[in-house]
């Protein structure tokens, strides 16, 4: 039995004004984050997917803005809310952790400090009490000696201790939805280990992935989006899609990358390079790049249902099935 949604997303636009036109930086998207499971959000850098979680978030800044769609979490539209009322839901029912954790420590304030400030934020309760659950917190992601740590600053900790850091503020207020993006990247590979077996280990929280590494989605969700020049190519569960990837571009993704190719495949990557914003092709983003395009990509593909819970925007599909 699927879990309800606790966040579901219904046509989302989200458009940049800029002097040189609009860029649809999330143009139509559609998706929901079933409570208590990881959704991955995945695709090139230019994607659209970490403006989608900003989008969520309520943190799209001018010239951007949300044009058309809906956030509803918990039955609530994000999109219609206040900016005190988003606020309020920021850092205790929903949580952001950035890619790079310097952006998201201050540097001229203890590590304690600020696990602390995220605590007394909501909820009133003594400093001394507050200083004492972050240590606690800094313990459980795993920080050595949290109590001496606790004293130290942002710029004498190393990337990976930040960024398990940012996950003990995040956590601090026990948020229902965690959204983290690209929150390796930054890191060598043993550190990023450290970082994913750590947010696997957040139990019974739900986790919205976003990530360039197809990889790491397979390892950390349950289900997966794929999104290419700001839509949706292809979503439904990890293990189907991994397994048998209906779009070019999902294909593309796993036989590029080392730790996502499908086995026997040699190392493939996809020709070409993510279009300009400015200039996204007419119809399916994909299709200059696409080695099995036709003539009727240069129209929009409809989004079909090859299998239960499978969505996949891809002419190929109609073709097959049709």
């Amino acid at each position: 039995m699927t879990a309800a949604p606790i966040l579901s997303v219904r046509g989302l636009a989200t458009h940049f004004d800029t002097p040189k036109g609009t860029v649809r930086a999330v143009d139509g998207v559609s998706f929901d984050v079933p409570e208590g499971r990881t959704l991955g959000i995945v695709g090139e850098s230019g994607s659209g997917k970490s403006v989608t979680s900003l989008s969520v978030m309520g943190l799209i800044d001018p010239p951007g803005r949300i044009a058309a769609g809906e956030i509803l979490f918990r039955g609530r539209d994000l999109a219609q809310l206040s900016e005190r009322e988003r606020q309020s839901l920021r850092g205790q029912s929903l949580c952001l952790v950035f890619q790079d954790p310097m952006a998201a420590l201050n540097p001229v304030y203890r590590i304690g400090r600020q696990v602390e400030e995220t605590i007394l934020a909501h909820h009133a309760i003594p400093r001394r009490e507050a200083a004492a659950r972050a240590v606690e917190l800094l313990r459980m992601v795993g920080i050595p000696d949290p109590e001496a740590r606790a004293r130290e600053f942002p710029h004498n900790l190393s990337g990976g201790m930040r960024q398990r850091v940012t996950i003990a503020m995040a956590m601090a207020n026990k948020p229902d939805l965690l959204i983290l993006d690209e929150p390796t990247t930054a890191l060598d590979v043993t550190i990023q280990a450290q970082i994913l077996d750590l947010v696997r280990g957040l139990t019974g929280t739900t986790v919205m992935l976003i990530t360039h590494d197809i990889g790491v989605v397979r390892e950390m969700c349950d289900e997966v989006v794929v999104m290419y020049g700001g839509r949706i190519m292809e979503h439904g569960p990890v293990a189907e899609i991994t397994r048998r990837p209906r779009h070019p571009y999902t294909a593309g993704l796993l036989a590029s990358l080392p730790s996502g190719r499908m086995r026997g495949q040699r190392l493939q990557p996809i020709a070409g390079s993510v279009p300009s914003p400015h200039a996204m092709p007419p119809g399916c983003p994909f299709a200059p790049r696409c080695p099995q395009a036709m003539a009727r990509c240069a129209e929009a593909p409809p989004m079909a249902a090859p299998a239960p819970g499978h969505r996949v925007a891809c002419w190929l599909e109609e073709t097959v099935h049709g």
